[in-house]
């Protein structure tokens, strides 16, 4: 269902970047016909905001924080934060912001997984995730890229429950499931990418029509990453990044 009002355990729902706030809103309104709301005054939320699909919230954004390009942070819903950061630190993780509470809204952390990816974690409170997903203008797949999938297979399903289920072939792939449904996938780095790129997650984003929106982010100042592609599915997909450096990928996605 597109519409949500809370994630499963383990589930991945919420993705947020921090950026040049101005440069993002401006970018991402014209590509995904997004609308930007602040969080509270810039005092209490630290520039925080949410960009809104239809008046849903779909993604968050704010000041960025660290060196380097930015980059699409995803986060799993999960019951007990501090829980799993404990799970994190035993399967050989690194906590980079404990659990913390977020304006009431719900607990947050940070995380490492051994082979180098960051994620966050997000217990629910007020805020219980995107309100939109699996539709043109909202995020639909979060896909981990690393050189060590045995490691980060054996870590995830430590720390959040997940079954990583292995489709060999040409270029093998990672379903991680709960209970049977997909709901994150993972694949060895792509030997094009340079040795100096570290292991990390990438959000997709829906379309209507990839090859649209690949020439769309170009206009806008973006960056195409790859070319168009098409998995066994029949959806058609490309990796960009926008014009402030920050990756992610289209999909259309095919039913």
């Amino acid at each position: 269902m597109p519409d949500r009002n809370g994630y499963p355990h383990g589930t991945p729902s919420w993705v947020d970047i921090g950026t040049d706030v101005e440069g993002a809103k401006a970018f991402y309104a014209a590509l995904f016909g997004w609308d930007a709301q602040e969080a509270g005054p810039p005092e209490q939320s630290g520039g925080y905001g949410f960009f809104l699909k239809g008046g849903k919230m779909v993604a968050g954004f704010g000041p960025q924080q660290n060196p380097g390009p930015p980059f699409w942070s995803t986060y799993v819903s999960v019951d007990d934060a501090e829980l799993i950061a404990k799970n994190v630190e035993a399967a050989g993780g690194t906590i980079v912001v404990a659990p913390m509470d977020v304006m009431g809204q719900g607990h947050m952390a940070v995380f490492q997984d051994p082979t180098g990816a960051f994620i966050s974690i997000w217990q629910p409170g007020e805020h219980r995730g995107a309100q939109l997903v699996n539709e043109p203008g909202a995020f639909c797949w979060n896909e981990l890229n690393t050189r060590d999938t045995a490691a980060a297979k054996g870590f995830y399903e430590s720390v959040f429950g997940w079954t990583g289920v292995t489709h060999e072939g040409e270029m093998a792939y990672t379903e991680f499931q709960i209970g049977g449904t997909s709901i994150a996938g993972m694949m060895n780095m792509p030997p094009p990418v340079p040795a100096e790129v570290p292991a990390h997650w990438l959000v997709y984003f829906a379309v209507e029509d990839v090859d649209a929106a690949l020439a769309k982010v170009g206009e806008l100042g973006g960056t195409a990453l790859t070319g168009v592609m098409t998995i066994p599915s029949g959806s058609r997909f490309a990796v960009v990044a926008d014009p402030q450096g920050a990756a992610f990928g289209i999909i259309t996605l095919n039913d």
